[in-house]
Order: C-alpha cells, then structure tokens, then sequence
C-alpha cells in the first residue's frame, strides 16, 4: 500500500516560498545589474578566460570563483603575457572565450581578416602605473629609498629583471620607461645601458625571482607589488601604465558564458573587486566595432571610441 504524501500547511507552504524568494534574490545581489546574464544563475559549461598575468590574484582567487558562485557557469582561467596569449589565440594554440589584456595592442593584433578576426571589439575598463619594486634585504635598498631611481639601477653589480617585451606589454613599458628617464633626465646612454644589462624572464616567474634574491629590482605594476607586499620606488616624472581591456573572443565555444563574464566583470560587484586589488578603475570605454557587442552589454558601455 502506498504511503500518502505528508501534506504541508498553509504556513509552511508560504514560508518555503518566501525563502526561496530570498535566496533567488540573493543569488542576483544588487552587484549585478538587473536583466543582464551575470544577474541571474543557472548558466552551463565552462568559460575559458585568458588574461594578463598581473591579474592572476584577482582572476584566481576573487573574480573566477564568484563569478562562477553568482552565475552557475564554471571559471576557467590562464595567465600570462598579454601579447603572447594573443599570439596563442592567433595561433590556435589556445582556445579562449574571453581574452583580458593589459594593452590594447594585444587586441588590436587579433582584429581584421589578415589577424584571423579574433577580435572586433574591446572594452577598456581600469589601468595601473609601472613602479620599481624592489627586495627589501637587497644590497640597494638603502640606495633606492635615499638616490634617484635612474642612478641607482646602473651601478655595478645591480640586478634589474623585466619582461620580454615581444611576449608582455609590462616589458614594452619598462623600455618605454627607461627611455622617457633618458630624455628627462638627460642621460643619453640610460636606456640602452640599462635594457642590455637587465635580466628578463617570463611575467610569471619575475615575483618569485625577486622574492628569492634572484633580482635587486623589476618593473612591477602597481597593483601587483601591493598584492605581493614588495616594497615599490615611484618612477617619479616618468609615466608609464598598463590599460586593462576585456573582449569576448569571436568564435568563442561559450558565448553565453563570456558575455556573461564580461557583464559580471564590468558590474558593480566585478568593478569593486577591481578597486580592492589596487587597479584605478574608469569608464568602461568600447574600442572598435561597437556594434558587434553582445546586446546584454550594450547598455552599460555608454562611451564609444573608433567604429560602429
């Protein structure tokens, strides 16, 4: 004989209602705008992000997972340099869904036909200023918080490290830096010097390197010194900065999930968490074919720049 189903009571009927209720809503959160993918859970499948390496604390351990907790759809992400995972876009090397850069350059290399058409469109949404960061039991640290920072990295002896500038936009910028020292500060043979005699390694192991002596100093972006609490030399006159830029990535495998990562980036709980890992956030800005934004972004990318 069959055992009839325990009826519940009026009350407890409201109640189960009102908490789910509850629940739903705070799922969504007033972080996410309302009506667009990243306000609502449930979604499927895996969104592949690759993105700059300077970001790789708040992608890892902030952004992914709750982006992931807020949405339903799983984060997976890669870090490195900007202009080599465009590369390995290009290649084919890599698949991505979303592509996070610290450049523009990086993006405009995948847009147009002869570049595979990767890339239409890209939204600049933060920046953060190149520093010198330095190891604190250093033999120049006493030199680089009492002399000029430009004096200091040419005595002999000093350990200067950076990034290649053919694979990362942070070794580009280091160049860029050495250079504008030269010309404000009128000496000539600086950059040349300076760039011949640094140590340049892989975004990923420059941290660890000067962390374990290996390095005197490097070229750091601001936010991730602040983020491996290393002490940091200002350039002073020089300025130089990283200008982080987001894009869904044509041909993506999971557009619904990286529209929906890009909307989750972009709002309000993404920007906050943007501010609390040290990037200077500003008006998310549209480079390129604004048309081709996915429709659920559009209305929060107000200011255009280039076509469309």
């Amino acid at each position: 004989m069959a055992v009839p189903a325990r009826r519940w009571s009026r009350a407890r009927l409201v109640g189960a209602l009102a908490a789910a209720v509850a629940l739903v809503a705070g799922c969504g959160g007033s972080g996410d705008r309302p009506g667009g993918p990243a306000a609502t859970g449930g979604g499927n499948g895996t969104v592949q992000v690759l993105y700059c390496g300077s970001l790789q604390n708040f992608m890892e351990h902030d952004l992914g997972p709750a982006f992931s907790a807020a949405t339903g759809y799983h984060y997976q992400g890669v870090g490195g340099g900007s202009t080599e995972l465009a590369n390995q876009i290009k290649g084919k090397v890599r698949q991505a869904d979303v592509f996070v850069s610290a450049s523009s350059k990086a993006d405009d290399s995948l847009e147009g036909a002869a570049n595979g058409g990767w890339v239409s469109w890209y939204v600049t949404f933060g920046s953060t200023p190149v520093m010198i960061a330095y190891n604190p039991h250093s033999a120049f640290a006493a030199e680089l918080k009492a002399k000029p920072w430009y004096q200091v990295i040419t005595e002999p002896g000093f350990r200067l490290g950076r990034t290649d500038p053919r694979l990362d936009p942070k070794g580009e910028l280091a160049i860029e830096a050495l250079q504008q020292a030269a010309r404000i500060y009128r000496d000539p043979g600086l950059a040349a010097s300076v760039e011949k005699s640094s140590q340049v390694f892989p975004e990923q192991e420059l941290d660890g390197r000067l962390e374990a002596g290996q390095l005197d100093a490097a070229f750091f972006y601001s936010n991730e010194a602040a983020e491996q609490h290393v002490p940091t030399v200002d350039l002073g006159a020089v300025d130089v900065a990283a200008h982080f830029t987001v894009t869904v990535v044509n041909r993506a495998a999971n557009p619904a999930g990286a529209t929906a990562f890009v909307h989750y980036l972009l709002g309000d709980r993404g920007r906050a968490s943007l501010a609390a890992h040290n990037v200077t956030l500003s008006t998310p800005t549209v480079s390129g074919d604004a048309g081709a934004v996915p429709a659920p972004l559009r209305s929060e990318l107000p200011r255009t720049k280039g076509s469309g």
